[in-house]
């Protein structure tokens, strides 16, 4: 079970959440709502999550193919539902940027086996009513590859 401490650690609504082995983040809100803007705001750690989550599905994957890694990045943008006060997100798309002695066709492949079967965050926020697709670069190439 994973055990996470909120603890409010300024005013207003700066917080910082410890796990039980120690490890923090920071979550807030923006200036303009009332926050402090020293943290993360709590949906763009689900995004976060996701980034996570996917990361440690590929790097996985790729090393176990013997392709290697020298820089991997992750940006993420998404749209949340207009007009609700509990907006979901609606669509996220992720940018895997990676370089290396990594084949085009098993990088490819390794986001989209990590995003369509193993990430749980990814599919925990495809059940929310999220489309997620992503874009992969390789070695500063944009795969052209259609998913499935």
């Amino acid at each position: 079970m994973s055990i996470i401490t909120a603890e409010r650690i300024a005013a207003d609504f700066e917080m910082q959440m410890t796990d039980a082995t120690g490890n923090t983040m920071k979550m807030d809100i923006p200036i303009e709502q009332g926050g402090n803007g020293k943290g993360l705001r709590p949906m763009q750690t689900m995004l976060a999550a996701l980034c996570g989550c996917s990361t440690v599905d590929i790097v996985s994957i790729l090393n176990k193919q013997k392709q290697t890694i020298e820089t991997f990045k992750v940006f993420v943008d998404g749209e949340r539902e207009k007009n609700k006060t509990m907006a979901l997100w609606q669509t996220i798309h992720l940018v895997f940027e990676m370089s290396g002695n990594i084949e085009p066709d098993k990088a490819f492949r390794a986001v989209q086996l990590s995003l369509d079967k193993y990430c749980s965050v990814a599919e925990t926020l495809r059940k929310a009513g999220a489309s997620i697709s992503f874009t992969v670069i390789l070695n500063n190439e944009k795969l052209n590859y259609q998913p499935e």
